[in-house]
């Protein structure tokens, strides 16, 4: 799928077939956005920028330290936005190209944030004059996105805060969401650093317009905000999980300490049965007696009693 972005006569017209490209004027062209695009749609675009436009395969290889590259003509810049899911978040590539004033996107799966800047495209067309604009506007509204995760994580871990304090059932399940918010955690910052990089870059670019530094510079200061509350989130996180791993240590310790006192307690009288059950003759001592029984059961609770008695004194209860 194609949608090219384009001006016509004050407005801005959308185009979703590629064979339009004869009929549309380049320096009218505002933004070309792919989404799984074919291969007639990714030529005709290659051949109406007069560019290379790399595949998904190409964009996921290349080191994270190393997706923006600049020619005499374009600026490449790749950047990962992560899709909230169910359980878990997941990373998705996007590609962007910037040549003169057009931007062109390639993408493999639907997005919010460029959903969202279409709309407004349509709505507000003197906004956007060029696709850099529209650059900035993707990363303005992605970092945006990104903050409410923040926030959405910050409120998870503030409820599992609160069950912990009030005493709630605490087992496997308990560490192992925890575990989960952390890799979210460090996802969203995997995320927002990635998009650091690409606005540094762009920063340094003595291509892009410098009447939108300003925007980048803002861009950049919220950015490094968002770092500091998911480090913030991260300690939370393990402070969280090293008292819950502490509570189940001593929830441990009292089970053993109770096994413990228990064999201890009835060490004693186990002793003095095994004495008088041994097949050894003891002369007349309690032979045949029918109180003989009855004075090796009291001596057995006897040291059971003592044994207790030495362990309370001790506070071992």
């Amino acid at each position: 799928m194609i949608e090219i972005f384009y001006k016509d006569n004050g407005q801005i017209s959308v185009s979703q077939t590629e064979t339009d490209f004869a009929n549309i004027n380049y320096n009218d062209v505002l933004w070309i956005d792919m989404y799984l695009p074919t291969g007639e749609e990714k030529r005709a675009t290659e051949a109406f920028l007069g560019t290379t436009i790399q595949s998904r395969a190409q964009a996921e290889e290349i080191e994270s330290s190393s997706r923006y590259s600049e020619t005499e003509q374009a600026i490449f810049a790749n950047t990962n936005f992560l899709i909230p899911g169910p359980e878990e978040y997941s990373m998705e590539t996007v590609s962007f190209i910037l040549k003169d004033n057009i931007l062109t996107t390639l993408r493999e799966c639907p997005l919010r944030s460029f959903t969202d800047i279409q709309r407004r495209i349509l709505a507000f067309p003197k906004i956007y004059e060029s696709g850099h604009i529209v650059f900035v506007s993707i990363l303005e509204q992605r970092i945006d996105l990104d903050a409410d995760m923040v926030e959405l994580v910050s409120k998870e871990i503030a409820q599992y805060n609160k069950k912990l304090n009030l005493g709630e059932d605490i087992s496997e399940d308990f560490l192992i969401d925890i575990n989960q918010l952390q890799d979210n955690t460090m996802m969203i910052r995997e995320n927002i650093v990635d998009k650091q990089r690409v606005i540094s870059s762009l920063l340094k670019s003595a291509k892009y317009p410098q009447e939108l530094l300003p925007k980048l510079n803002v861009l950049l200061k919220d950015i490094s905000s968002l770092i500091n509350h998911t480090n913030f989130s991260f300690e939370r996180l393990e402070y969280l999980q090293n008292t819950v791993i502490g509570i189940i240590n001593l929830d441990q310790n009292k089970i053993m300490k109770v096994f413990t006192l228990v064999s201890l307690m009835l060490m004693p009288p186990t002793l003095i049965a095994s004495f008088f059950g041994m097949n050894v003759s003891f002369g007349g001592f309690f032979a045949e007696s029918i109180w003989a029984w009855v004075v090796i059961v009291a001596l057995m609770l006897m040291s059971f009693g003592f044994i207790y008695l030495i362990f309370k004194r001790r506070n071992m209860f």
